[in-house]
């Protein structure tokens, strides 16, 4: 027999390290059970070791770029009776370099995490907040998403602005439910996002990072408040005013320049 829950429940995705790993540790803070996602068990089972101690964690090892992970996921909730209260999807990652010789496959692979199982797992969460009336999502997007694209990173560009534009039209569609659906967009990061996607000698990581901690702290408050987009940083949220002062032309050139490797 499933125990009824006694706490709310997030899920959180990419959730062994960086952002994500700092949101489950804000969650878990607040009184949260949860439901964390990553590819590797044993980086899964250290952070359930960590937060295990005031609160259930289960986890759920999947590769979300499949769809057999998603499915992994949607099994665990089914299984559980699970009702989330709480949606982080965190997980992500980039390719960097020419699209003309980036490896297709590796981009495949990225918009079925970035934009695939982010939409299906939004899907799975929703209708049931909706019904209850309360529930908070975060989708972590990007200052990309702001501009009008990322040359050495034109897919990955591509994605978080899909990501940006799918949480603000959802977030009009709950307003009234007492659901809320904010817009992570951090800039630059200290994580290993950067050394995945093969770009830590580019002159954009060059320029200074936040850490994960405080991109996570400012992301986590501005969802509790119900903020539809959250920019954590005062040059990020520059960043994000970009398009309002130059062509889309020239805010592509300017993403090639901050993107292109020192020394270039």
């Amino acid at each position: 027999m499933i125990a009824a829950q006694t706490r709310p429940l997030a899920l959180v995705t990419g959730a062994t390290s960086g952002i994500g790993l700092e949101l489950a540790r804000l969650l878990a803070a607040d009184g949260h059970d949860l439901v964390l996602v990553a590819r590797r068990s044993d980086a899964l089972e250290r952070v359930a070791g960590e937060l295990g101690a005031t609160v259930t964690v289960r986890t759920v090892v999947a590769d979300l770029s499949e769809p057999a992970g998603v499915e992994a996921v949607q099994a665990d909730l089914a299984a559980n009776d699970a009702e989330v209260d709480v949606l982080i999807n965190n997980a992500g990652f980039a390719t960097y370099g020419e699209f003309v010789q980036t490896h297709a496959e590796e981009e495949m692979r990225m918009l079925g995490v970035n934009v695939v199982a982010l939409t299906a797992l939004a899907k799975e969460v929703l209708p049931g907040m909706v019904a209850r009336r309360r529930g908070r999502v975060m989708n972590v997007a990007s200052t990309a998403a702001f501009l009008p694209g990322g040359p050495l990173m034109s897919v990955y560009y591509a994605t978080k602005a899909y990501v940006l534009s799918l949480s603000v039209g959802l977030a009009e569609e709950v307003a009234s439910s007492g659901v809320t659906v904010t817009a992570l967009c951090p800039g630059p990061t200290s994580t290993g996002f950067t050394d995945r996607a093969g770009m830590g000698d580019s002159k954009l990581m060059a320029s200074g990072l936040m850490s994960a901690t405080d991109v996570a702290a400012q992301g986590y408050r501005q969802m509790m408040r119900g903020k539809r987009i959250a920019t954590p940083g005062t040059k990020n949220k520059a960043i994000a005013l970009v398009p309002r002062f130059v062509s889309r032309a020239a805010a592509s050139r300017m993403a090639k320049k901050a993107q292109e490797r020192i020394g270039h």
